[in-house]
This record gives C-alpha cells, sequence and structure tokens, in this order.
C-alpha cells in the first residue's frame, strides 16, 4: 500500500506528540508513527514524581503519558500505534512500515513524505555481554525507584557510575538489598550529594576498575562475572543487575543519510533542522542525558512544527 504525507513523525513520546498536536493546529497533514502499542515513549518508564513540567504535577510518567494522549486524541492527530518501520531512504523521501499485529506475511506500507520529523528518541546503553540479552528476554528489567522493595534482604547488582547508577544504588540499599556498584573507574561522573551518600552507606560495596564481563543464570540472574585489573575475574553473586551506563540515541533507521556525531547523535541547528534540509530531529535523539526533559522534548516539537509550516507554504507558492 502507498500513501503520502507531508509530514511523518517518527516516535510518540513527549517531543513527537508536541510536534503532532503543533502539525494539526497549523494544518499540516501528517502521521505519527509509533513502535509501541501504547504513546508515550519513555514516559512509561519514568516511576519517580514529576514536579518540573509546568502546569502538570504527577506521580510518575504514566500519569503525564495519559494526559499528553488525551490531548493528542482530543485535537485528532494521525497516529499509528504497534508499527515497526524497516527502512527510511533520506534522499528518495520514503519509508516502509508494518503493523506488529499482522500474522503471516505482513503487508508492508510505503509512506512518501515531504518533510520527516525523527523523534525516536534513545533507550539505555547496554553492556553486550553473554547472558544479558537472554536476560532482558526474560523480562529481567527493573526500576530501582519502582521495585527496591523486591530485593529487600537480597544482594543486587549496579553498573554505571553516572547519577542515575548512583541514585538506584542508594534506593535500592536503603530499601534493604545488599548492592555492589560496579564501575570502570574509581572517578564517579554523579552529583556530590550521591556520590558522597554512596560512599558512606554501609549497604553499597564499591568495586572500581571492574567491567562485568558475563551475566549468570540460565533461569533467572544468579550472578556476574567480573574482570579486575592484572586479569583477574571474580564472581558475583547477585539475584539482579541493573545497568546505568548512559543512553543510546535511536537514530540506527537514518545513520549515514544524515549527520550524527561519534555516539549516534542527530546533528540539529536552532529549530532542529538536520544537515538534510526537510528533516528535522527533536527529544532525545538529539539531546545529550544531561540536558534532556519533558519540557525540552516538547518545545523541539513546537518548533519543528512550525519551522515546517513555513518552509512548506513557501515550496507550494514557489509551485
Amino acid at each position: 500500500m502507498k500513501a503520502t504525507t507531508d509530514v511523518v513523525i517518527l516516535g510518540g513520546g513527549p517531543a513527537g506528540l508536541s510536534a503532532a498536536i503543533w502539525c494539526r493546529r497549523l494544518g499540516l497533514h501528517h502521521l505519527l508513527l509509533e513502535q509501541g502499542m501504547e504513546l508515550g515513549g519513555q514516559l512509561h518508564a519514568i516511576h519517580n514524581e514529576i514536579i518540573d513540567y509546568p502546569g502538570i504535577l504527577a506521580a510518575n510518567g504514566y500519569e503525564v503519558k495519559r494526559v499528553f494522549e488525551e490531548n493528542v486524541r482530543r485535537v485528532g492527530c494521525d497516529v499509528e500505534t504497534g508499527v515497526r518501520v524497516l527502512e527510511v531512504d533520506v534522499a528518495q523521501q520514503v519509508l516502509w512500515w508494518q503493523t506488529s499485529e499482522q500474522a503471516g506475511t505482513p503487508e508492508v506500507s510505503e509512506l512518501h513524505f515531504q518533510s520527516l520529523i525523527l523523534a525516536t528518541g534513545s533507550g539505555d546503553r547496554r553492556l553486550r555481554v553473554p547472558g544479558e540479552a537472554e536476560m532482558l528476554k526474560r523480562g529481567e528489567v527493573y526500576s530501582a525507584s519502582r521495585d527496591s522493595a523486591l530485593f529487600s534482604g537480597k544482594k543486587v547488582a549496579v553498573v554505571g557510575g553516572g547519577d542515575r547508577a548512583l541514585e538506584g544504588a542508594l534506593l535500592l540499599a536503603d530499601g534493604g538489598a545488599q548492592v555492589t556498584l560496579i564501575h570502570r573507574s574509581e572517578r564517579f561522573r554523579a552529583r556530590a550529594e550521591f556520590r558522597n551518600r554512596v560512599l558512606s552507606h554501609p549497604g553499597i560495596e564499591l568495586l572500581t576498575y571492574a567491567t562485568v564481563t558475563s551475566v549468570l543464570g540460565s533461569d533467572h540472574v544468579t550472578g556476574l562475572e567480573v574482570a579486575l585489573p592484572g586479569g583477574e575475574v571474580r564472581k558475583l553473586a547477585a539475584e539482579a543487575l541493573f545497568v546505568r551506563v548512559g543512553v543510546e540515541p535511536s537514530s540506527h533507521l537514518v545513520r549515514g543519510q544524515i549527520v550524527t556525531d561519534e555516539d549516534g547523535f542527530v546533528e540539529v541547528d536552532e529549530v532542529g533542522q538536520t544537515s538534510v534540509e526537510f528533516v528535522m530531529a527533536i527529544g532525545d535523539v538529539c539531546t545529550r542525558p544531561v540536558y534532556s526533559s519533558i519540557a525540552k522534548a516538547v518545545g523541539h516539537g513546537m518548533t519543528a512544527a512550525k519551522h515546517l509550516s513555513v518552509v512548506l507554504a513557501e515550496r507550494r507558492e514557489i509551485w
């Protein structure tokens, strides 16, 4: 099936939803494609209270997601969820996608676009060691804020040296877990408030200059193998592994077609335009974690849509 649209938006997180709302308001024919069965993107993974988005005080990201989704539905944005984008050809301004619910030999839909907004976000960086993929496939992915009570009195491991790693270690240890915090250096990037508490916490053991080389356990996580200086490999008992080693931008569909930096973040100008005139990038796919926020993502979406409304109007006048 072939179709065409003014603007295609890839990603249904805060940035993509904002872009869709503004496309609707500005009269741009658009289609938002979201891989998940629900809208919201990474809002699903925020389990702590949200107090910094003006106008919404929420207990967690799901509450914010519910408000955003209601807004999108109310104004009548064009949205498809449960979508797998197979390929994007930037030069030809076309992409191919299919719905994940289709059985047998799924029909591939072809979508031609005048402009593309990348709102694909980012995901947790993985260790890429033996046993990790199996752990993820089993669904052993936990939130320190939501699941700390599950590990009271148990041994767990946290990998990383930033705010998320140290805050997670503290939440787990305060909940009664015996935590081993593993980091490849003795220098931590986390804020001093987290570092100081971790260093003095009786429930947290530090293991520095260490690298996880394997996740153990066939039915569930039972431990780790960790490489230490001098070639030593140590086995650690653990009933859960929390990997907090940063994020990776979800830019794989367009890498090599537009300019990205060495870590895969899409390079953009002040309005979100990429190295290709009709391709915009918004939200976490082009924003380093230190500057990432719901507010910034929503602002990105508005700016990109307004810019494209001007560009597309000028094109129509020329034609």
